[in-house]
């Protein structure tokens, strides 16, 4: 090549990286300015802001960011005066009209997104392009989730808020000062992985509980008994099946209930493979042919009765009973747990090996079996194959659909909860049999 052309080329892209990133802040703030403008000047036109300041605030930022980069003092000054600019217009602007729809119109959003136009200059000149793109989506959902936000906020709880503050508090302050390290030679398992078990199960049941509790209610009991599954199978089906049992012969009516019980043991085996995946990714690996097996047999069952119900008046919306899996109780007793069971298969498998855990799986299964499952994943039994651990995970779950089953028949009776026992019955005796081919 050319040496000139060479070193032409070499200046320029430079300079065309520097426009497309000028570009890029141009077009953010356009789409911000479109935003704000459908929220606060449809109405009332005197706000400052819109789809030709936002723009033109960049520009304005962009200019003053190049003219000295180094200490930013004429950037700094143009923040001030836009400071000062927005304070005048909103002191001196007429009270404002009518509030859009239940929500007034006054706040800091004015001002936070003129100062945010300003800022996408020199964050595109200085940060990857996806940073402004984020912050710019983040703010036009926030503008634009006004009316469904400021609702929901009064909708949640103050109990519930603090107990989320608590639970951060042990993401991010009390989880990375706990050791790493074995406190006694009774378990392997450590206090840190006590709480990150406790921290991956709160937050799948966590979320499943938001929707659960929040989200617009679907037609039947379906919808509640995946959410159900996520959180808790044996929970969803304790409270299907008194559904079944409060409408006594009318039950035949709600065919709904006895699948969703199937559908909720389902979601089970998804929500256990992914528990154990985030923390044995080879393990979950090798459970997840027979996981997939008998999830899809559960859906076919599902599927099959729901082909076959009685047609007629769709049954009306269900919300299943739960409780914040994010309370201190809760999180306490899975913590125990968590860490009893820990402590019960070291010691089992040392003095009876694999028949002995495979034992205690089946007594867990009466139980909650997460914390049981954790602690294998975990590595709480030490020289255990990872198919033996996969035959003992296999033999929980199969425990606990027994339990599930009886509970299905002894509050939603016999006659009304024979298919969805029946069908949880079968669950367990495949899961038996898988997990005497992985054991063998």
């Amino acid at each position: 090549m050319n040496p000139g052309i060479q070193d032409l080329s070499s200046s320029l892209f430079p300079q065309l990286a520097t426009a497309a990133r000028m570009g890029l802040a141009i077009a953010m703030a356009i789409v911000l300015g479109l935003a704000f403008e459908g929220i606060y000047k449809r109405d009332e036109r005197t706000s400052p802001g819109g789809i030709r300041t936002f723009p033109l605030l960049t520009v304005l930022g962009i200019v003053l960011y190049s003219l000295e980069p180094k200490y930013l003092l004429p950037y700094i000054a143009g923040l001030l005066a836009v400071s000062l600019w927005l304070y005048g217009h909103i002191r001196g602007a007429p009270p404002p009209r009518e509030p859009v729809g239940d929500l007034p119109r006054t706040g800091l959003m004015v001002p936070a997104t003129n100062l945010l136009a300003y800022t996408f200059g020199p964050a595109a000149l200085t940060q990857p392009a996806w940073v402004v793109v984020a912050t710019a989506v983040a703010a036009v959902l926030l503008l634009e989730g006004r009316n469904t936000l400021h609702r929901l906020a009064q909708q949640v709880p103050s109990d519930e808020i603090f107990t989320l503050g608590k639970f951060l508090i042990l993401i991010g302050v009390i989880l990375p000062l706990l050791p790493d390290h074995p406190v006694s030679h009774w378990t392997p398992i450590t206090p840190f992985k006590v709480a990150l078990a406790l921290v991956a199960v709160s937050s799948l049941s966590y979320g499943s509980y938001l929707l659960q509790r929040y989200a617009p209610p679907r037609i039947g009991a379906l919808w509640p008994a995946v959410l159900g599954g996520a959180y808790s199978s044996t929970a969803a089906t304790v409270a299907l099946a008194r559904e079944q049992g409060r409408l006594g012969a009318l039950a035949a009516t709600r065919p709904d209930l006895a699948i969703g019980i199937i559908v909720a043991t389902a979601v089970m085996y998804l929500r256990i493979n992914a528990v154990v995946a985030f923390f044995n990714p080879r393990l979950a690996l090798l459970l997840l042919p027979a996981m997939a097996a008998c999830f899809a047999l559960a859906a076919a069952i599902a599927g099959w009765r729901w082909l076959r119900r009685p047609r007629g008046a769709a049954p009306p919306p269900s919300k299943l009973p739960a409780d914040n899996p994010l309370q201190l109780g809760t999180a306490v007793t899975f913590a125990a747990l968590f860490v009893i069971l820990a402590v019960a298969s070291a010691w089992v498998s040392r003095e009876f090996g694999s028949r002995g855990i495979y034992s205690l799986a089946t007594i867990t299964g009466f139980t909650d079996i997460d914390p049981f499952v954790l602690s294998l994943a975990q590595g709480g039994v030490a020289g255990m194959s990872l198919r033996g651990l996969a035959a003992a995970i296999l033999v929980a779950a199969s425990s606990n659909n027994v339990l599930k089953g009886c509970y299905a028949l002894a509050f939603g009776g016999a006659r009304a909860a024979r298919p969805a026992a029946l069908a949880l019955f079968l669950l367990a005796a495949v899961g038996v049999a898988l997990a005497l081919l992985y054991a063998h």
